[in-house]
């Protein structure tokens, strides 16, 4: 179960809308006939694929299957259907799917064909990898991870603005590392009009896996002339403005390929988060990696919606008059203040990575 796990981590950022899960088929004498993960776009999906490559040698094997099987007709047949037909003799399930049209079902399916089944097996880990999925089945929006760059006194930007680079080369590689995890980047306006960024994952060695790019733009400020605007040919550009916008400005970015979506405003103005991560999720985009800037990641933070944050520090200070990472957004308790927990530190050149959850 393990292998498979390690399997569904390829899919990661690369399988939506769909899950990201892997399957290892295990044959006479514990060999490994077939291994298989969520294809790009999300198919073909892993057992169908991991039955592939095992061909005949499937009958008569063992599945570990990192997610429940799929029950129902979608784009593709059933993978329990074609678990059954393979003649697997027995599937180890490592936790139940919550989509409501599998839920269960797959594992009823197996076992009325005689299969036997084997279910929560690592099922926390395995819903720790498909967690953005699990969030977009029970709460309708996708796992949000806030991903921070900033000096050791939490800013990211001197008083005149200057930003380039706080972090060294190391941190930026590992930047699109987690771009490639996850299925959508996003950043706010004032972000998008000071750093004029492509959003892109660009590491050497690793396939082409563009993920969405979103800008959170409640005034549709962002230029038809903008490196977003040049690129949608790469991958899907997402506009989230509030309600009403400028009609001129939404019909020139959507002459660039790009998205409008509108959504309901809060008190200041700007687009309501939970609304706007409804409408993200409907997309179907299930892992948002969040980039910037600090009125973005306090409206988050605000609203609850943080799950993860990956925050790189680099060794530096800059001051109290350097611009903060995260702007206010009225926290006067520590009662009432989002609580994190560390899971990891890890070196990464001369900065320092600690990833939290909530």
């Amino acid at each position: 179960m393990r292998a498979a796990l390690a399997l569904s981590r390829r899919a990661l950022g690369n399988a939506w809308p769909n899950p990201a899960v892997g399957c290892v088929l295990v044959g006479a004498h514990n060999a490994v006939v077939g291994r298989g993960w969520t294809q790009p776009g999300g198919r073909p999906h892993a057992e169908t694929e991991a039955l592939r490559r095992a061909g005949s040698s499937s009958k008569g094997s063992t599945a570990y299957i990192s997610l429940e099987p799929c029950d129902h007709h979608g784009r593709t047949p059933p993978c329990s259907k074609a678990l059954i037909d393979a003649g697997i003799r027995r599937a180890v399930v490592a936790i139940e799917d919550p989509d409501q049209r599998v839920c269960g079902k797959g594992i009823a399916t197996l076992r009325a064909a005689g299969i036997e089944t084997i279910v929560d097996v690592l099922a926390e880990e395995a819903g720790d990898i498909n967690l953005g999925f699990f969030l977009k089945q029970r709460e309708n929006r996708p796992l949000v991870t806030l991903k921070l760059a900033t000096t050791l006194d939490g800013r990211i930007a001197t008083a005149r603005g200057d930003s380039q680079w706080i972090t060294g080369d190391t941190a930026r590689a590992w930047t699109h590392g987690l771009r490639a995890r996850h299925d959508a980047v996003a950043v706010g306006i004032g972000t998008a009009l000071a750093d004029d960024p492509q959003l892109t994952c660009r590491l050497p060695g690793l396939p082409i896996r563009p993920p969405a790019r979103i800008v959170f733009d409640s005034r549709l400020r962002l230029s038809a002339d903008s490196k977003l605007a040049a690129s949608t040919g790469e991958g899907p550009v997402l506009v989230v403005t509030g309600e009403g916008a400028n009609k001129e400005s939404a019909k020139s970015l959507q002459a660039c390929g790009i998205t409008v979506i509108e959504v309901e405003r809060d008190t200041d103005g700007r687009p309501i988060m939970a609304a706007s991560l409804r409408e993200v999720a409907d997309y179907g985009i299930t892992r948002l990696l969040v980039e910037g800037g600090g009125i973005l990641a306090a409206s988050l933070l605000r609203a609850g919606l943080v799950d993860r944050i990956a925050w790189f520090r680099a060794p530096m200070a800059i001051g109290g008059d350097g611009l903060p990472a995260i702007a206010p957004f009225g926290i006067d308790r520590l009662a009432s203040a989002p609580e994190f927990v560390r899971t990891a530190l890890d070196r990464v050149g001369q900065d320092i990575l600690e990833t939290y959850r909530r």
